[in-house]
């Protein structure tokens, strides 16, 4: 099992966008930010691949493998709970109210996702959406009107 690389306690949650290490809190982070380091990325061994586009460059420190580590245990949903999210009458409903999907825009656009996130929770629609889907992945069931 791994351990928070700062305090060497608890559990690891997170991954610095930076530098790589793993710690377990916002205290942690905030010990671990003034000698953070970013990483050199490895030389590139083949030809280079550029994008078809500029817009199809992804300017988000994190990647695919930072939010699908094999050892990150905590706050997992089996994928077979996620295809709930798509059965769900309810979700599909909350979908096609513009002002909603303007906000998950938002959010994914935002530079900051938490300050984005806090932002976006301030709103019941959000808050309903979010609720909704909680409730379809906890629950393991999809909602559907009748």
């Amino acid at each position: 099992m791994q351990v928070c690389n700062v305090c060497r306690e608890q559990t690891p949650k997170y991954k610095c966008p930076t530098c790589k290490i793993r710690y377990c809190s916002v205290g942690c982070y905030k010990k671990h930010k003034d000698s953070c380091l970013p990483v050199q990325p490895p030389e590139p061994s083949g030809p280079e691949v550029k994008p078809a586009s500029s817009s199809a460059v992804c300017t988000d420190p994190w990647s695919v493998e930072d939010l699908l580590n094999e050892d990150d245990i905590i706050d997992k949903v089996p994928v077979e709970k996620l295809q709930l999210l798509g059965r769900s009458d309810q979700l599909r409903d909350l979908l096609r109210n513009p002002h909603l999907r303007q906000l998950l825009r938002s959010v994914d656009a935002a530079d900051s996702k938490e300050d984005a996130m806090k932002a976006a929770m301030q709103e019941p629609l959000f808050v309903e959406f979010s609720d909704c889907c909680l409730n379809i992945v906890e629950d393991g069931t999809a909602p559907t009107h009748t």
